[in-house]
């Protein structure tokens, strides 16, 4: 049944002093249901007001969300303003009107659709369902939900302590078989920041395989899949067998490769060759706290990042980026760690007391970061997947020989692709959220 709640709106008629009321219409006592709710308009503040009939038990008062009338007016989901199978706005915003109210509102019992007549020239009607707008309310505790599991994934830190509980393993050819493996996986190296994949076939194609299941590989200078071995003429220090130093990888990129997933095929037998990993969101975390002037010098001087050769595969590169070590996102939190010691310029367009400061700072952060690193060996079989704009890894020296030598072959992918593809998982595998 379409039930009308209210008479038209003459909003020019209206006193300043009317627009502190609240115009409420309500069903009758015996008509309200548990799933049904309220609607108030609020001239003063220019929102509607929904109010679920459930009382919230913790304060005795029902559940509010409010809805500006610009906002409702803009998500209109009719044909005229939303094409449905792009998902996409289509509303023309060349003469939009920004001060747009209501002029009727009606709600559909049968259907839990609140119905808005326009304030308009063509008196433009719009239908929003009540599950709709309760998804999309402006309350703290939605949006800080949204923004934490769909947005994305919240990050839990970790130390050297309590990494072991952390790190889960997950199965490769469940990855490939199944989205349930691959959504796991995904949200594991998005809170976490690392993950292992074991049982994978020991073939050079099935890094690609792994990184194909998610979405696009990232292609840099040195190609899509790269081969890490011990060579001669390296073009990289990870090609040789001396201590690789921790650090993030591809620093002089403006858009560095969000996750790097290596596979070991080979692994040396000679003592050595462990993985270092650190948790460098944590250590930004221990320098803020602690190191106050250490932590503002590494976040504010800009540092000039490059790396210049050429591989098989392309032309020849110079690649420079000017950006400090810790970057931080539009919310003040840390998005990405630049360190590469071998990959850091020797030009440094800083003053000479920053550039002191910043030297200071660097080697606190050096200390900090090999407190808290983990060592382990990969098995052959086995993926390492992890942060590259998080986690700090590195390698210890091993002996190379011909009959022993340590062979891996890694890929980049980006997070966009995998925010996306855990996005679409979730909703196809009806994860809550």
């Amino acid at each position: 049944m379409l039930r009308q709640f209210s008479k038209r709106i003459n909003v020019n008629a209206i006193r300043a002093r009317d627009f502190a009321q609240l115009i409420l219409f309500r069903a009758s006592s015996s008509d309200i249901d548990k799933d049904k709710f309220e609607v108030k308009i609020n001239q003063t503040n220019e929102t509607f007001e929904l109010y679920e009939k459930k009382v919230n038990i913790a304060s005795g008062k029902l559940k509010k969300f409010e809805f500006p009338f610009v906002y409702l007016r803009d998500n209109c989901q009719c044909e005229f303003c939303y094409h449905a199978q792009s998902s996409s706005r289509t509303l023309s915003w060349e003469n939009f009107d920004v001060s747009i109210k209501p002029k009727n509102f009606l709600f559909d019992d049968s259907r839990n659709v609140l119905k808005v007549i326009w304030n308009d020239n063509e008196q433009h009607t719009s239908e929003y369902d009540y599950e709709w707008l309760k998804a999309r309310n402006f309350s703290i505790e939605n949006r800080e939900h949204y923004l934490k599991t769909f947005y994305r994934p919240d990050k839990k830190l970790w130390t050297k302590n309590n990494f072991k509980s952390i790190l889960q393993n997950f199965d490769f050819m469940k990855i490939i078989e199944t989205d349930h493996e691959l959504y796991d996986w995904l949200n594991c190296l998005a809170i976490h920041g690392v993950a292992i994949i074991k049982n994978t076939p020991q073939t050079e194609n099935e890094i690609r395989r792994i990184a194909e299941r998610v979405g696009f590989i990232r292609r840099t200078h040195y190609g899509e899949d790269f081969t890490v071995k011990a060579k001669e003429g390296a073009s990289n220090v990870a090609y040789l067998t001396a201590p690789l130093q921790m650090h993030a990888d591809l620093p002089y990129y403006h858009h560095a490769p969000g996750v790097n997933i290596l596979h070991c095929l080979v692994q040396s037998k000679s003592k050595g060759a462990e993985n270092l990993l650190t948790d460098g969101f944590q250590i930004v975390n221990i320098m803020k706290q602690d190191h106050p002037e250490e932590f503002e010098a590494l976040s504010k001087i800009l540092v000039n990042w490059y790396d210049v050769g050429k591989e098989e595969s392309g032309p020849p590169f110079h690649s420079i980026l000017r950006a400090p070590m810790f970057c931080f996102d539009y919310e003040n939190k840390i998005e990405r760690i630049n360190h590469s010691i071998p990959q850091r310029d020797s030009f440094f367009t800083a003053s000479v007391e920053d550039v002191k400061r910043w030297y200071k700072a660097l080697a606190k952060f050096i200390e900090l970061i090999h407190r808290e690193a983990v060592e382990f060996k990969t098995e052959e079989g086995t993926i390492l997947s992890f942060d590259n704009s998080r986690l700090l890894h590195g390698r210890k020296q091993y002996e190379d020989s011909a009959g022993n030598y340590r062979h891996l072959v890694g890929a980049y992918l980006d997070w966009d692709e995998i925010y996306s593809r855990l996005r679409v998982l979730q909703k196809e595998l009806k994860k809550k959220y």
